[in-house]
């Protein structure tokens, strides 16, 4: 008896490469409050309206003099004035000095500001304890933006500061790109969502709040269609229902082909579907296609495995970069780091693998005892994954490439 040959699976940049090309970037902006911004996609360069600082000023408390009138340590210089921070002095006379404060324009003449731990105060004027050069202790004009100059770019995400950049170049308000809206489904009839009672044979959703927790960390605008039970039919009829309004329709569980898996038939009759094997571990299987709208257009569509550890790591190599995109926003891989293995890992998989590790007091990576998929308590005790080529075993003190959680975040 013949069988029909395996598809190969496929590489994580492979499968990455068909995600993004389908991925077509949101048109829709919307302008928001600067201090409101945090986490979206800019949706235009932001253009510096002036130079930041707008006048050269002074980083440190202290007196501002021409260095050329300072010619040795121990000079001493009448002070012509006082100038805060928020004031605009006169002209600096020749041969004098200036009592300046953190933040205050440099008066026109100055070159140089001598801090007040150099300066001796005395009786008519300061006594320069060091010779200075010109520029010293000075924040000159536009040194940190340009007028004209491209403060913020497109496609950026908004961190705190970029949005205290943006506050500095004068922006009250900002264009973002509208958020993706994403319908979350789950399915099982194994599921039960938390605070109802376990019946036997039923376990808790851990999925639907890991993944609502990683789309709310990526902007975007989540609708939670529950769990879908296995019916066929009920599964075509909620498809149609999230297509409708909805950017991507986002799934866990029911990406494999046993009789209870109704996702892939569903996508099918509904729009189109392509199960991938992918050469990763955990993960594997991934489902994308797309979910025609009722009078036109379509719903994108990423079944993600049921496994909580496979679902929130194929989350982070293959949902987090088309979401990106969607938004405009750079979709590339964190670079991650090379650092020592304090473990043995001597039986490696010929996927690549994705090792739920922490970095260790003693600057190498620990490695969680228990790396199944299964197990979620391995994702939340690691703060990072080792990156593991195919085929390839670890000794302790090798060298790994670590990719931390927070990364992947950014």
């Amino acid at each position: 008896m013949s069988t029909a040959p395996r598809s190969p699976m496929l590489s994580l940049e492979e499968a990455l490469a068909r995600l993004l090309a389908a991925a077509t970037p949101i048109s829709g902006t919307e302008d928001l409050p600067t201090a409101q911004a945090l986490g979206r996609v800019l949706a235009r360069d932001l253009i510096s309206p002036l130079d930041v600082p707008p006048l050269a000023n002074t980083s440190m408390d202290g007196y501002a003099v021409r260095a050329a009138d300072v010619p040795v340590a121990g000079t001493v210089l009448p002070v012509s004035q006082r100038i805060a921070a928020g004031q605009v002095g006169a002209v600096l006379q020749p041969g004098t000095a200036v009592r300046i404060f953190t933040g205050a324009p440099l008066p026109a003449g100055a070159d140089a500001v001598v801090m007040q731990e150099q300066c001796e105060a005395v009786e008519g004027g300061v006594r320069i304890q060091t010779v200075p050069v010109p520029g010293q202790s000075v924040r000159q004009r536009g040194e940190d933006l340009r007028e004209g100059a491209v403060a913020l770019a497109r496609g950026c995400r908004l961190t705190p500061q970029a949005l205290g950049l943006a506050a500095t170049a004068g922006a009250a308000s900002l264009a973002v790109v509208r958020r993706p809206r994403v319908a979350l489904m789950s399915t099982g009839d194994e599921l039960v969502m938390p605070g109802e009672p376990l019946r036997p044979g039923a376990i808790y959703n851990a999925n639907r709040d890991t993944l609502k927790g990683l789309l709310a960390q990526f902007g975007c605008e989540c609708t939670d269609l529950g769990i879908v039970p296995d019916r066929l039919e009920t599964t075509r009829a909620v498809l149609r229902e999230a297509a409708r309004g909805h950017d991507l329709i986002l799934s866990s569980g029911g990406v494999s082909v046993g009789e209870e898996d109704h996702i892939r038939p569903a996508v099918s009759a509904e729009g189109q579907l392509d199960l991938w094997q992918i050469a990763i571990k955990p993960g594997k299987p991934l489902a994308f296609g797309h979910v025609r709208r009722d009078g036109g257009g379509e719903a994108a569509f990423i079944g993600l495995p049921g496994n909580p550890v496979s679902s929130f790591i194929t989350f982070l190599l293959l949902a987090r970069p088309f979401l990106l995109a969607l938004q405009g926003a750079d979709p590339a891989a964190p670079q991650g780091v090379w650092l020592e293995a304090g473990f043995d890992w001597p039986k490696p998989d010929r996927r690549r693998e994705f090792l739920r590790v922490r970095y260790g007091e003693d600057g190498r990576l620990a490695l969680f005892p228990n790396q199944s998929s299964g197990v979620l308590t391995s994702a939340v005790w690691a703060d990072g994954v080792a990156d593991v080529p195919p085929g390839q075993a670890i000794a302790r003190g090798d060298r790994v490439r670590f990719v931390s959680f927070a990364e992947w975040m950014q």
